[in-house]
């Protein structure tokens, strides 16, 4: 079975509970530790969204919002393109694949093409 992505701040597996002094922990507090860049295991897709408009997709971070937000920052003007970032993924308008390769390897990020 699939495994399934809870937006945070939801219960997971709490239906009903019948104690009238229960607190949900939503486990908001817990904040990941970024990951050195090299230990970054980053994938760069090719994506259609909306309208057939075409993204390019990297994915597979691991860390704290701020630093990917400000990996996003990076790339978009790197690339010269709008772009947004969240939930470990990192969307760019237009196929800059190649440009992020580069500068992602340069960076040291472990990255690579995926996809056809």
């Amino acid at each position: 079975m699939k495994n399934k992505k809870h937006k945070a701040g939801t219960p997971q597996g709490i239906v009903y509970s019948t104690n009238p002094d229960f607190e949900f922990n939503f486990g908001d507090d817990e904040e990941v530790e970024t990951l050195a860049a090299n230990q970054q295991n980053l994938k760069i897709w090719l994506d259609r969204k909306g309208g057939n408009k075409i993204v390019s997709r990297i994915d597979g971070f691991i860390g704290k919002d701020e630093d990917l937000q400000a990996l996003r920052k990076k790339l978009q003007n790197l690339c010269g393109s709008g772009g947004t970032a969240k939930d470990g993924e990192i969307l760019l308008q237009g196929d800059h694949r190649d440009k992020i390769l580069i500068f992602l390897q340069k960076e040291g990020y472990k990255a690579k093409k995926a996809g056809g």
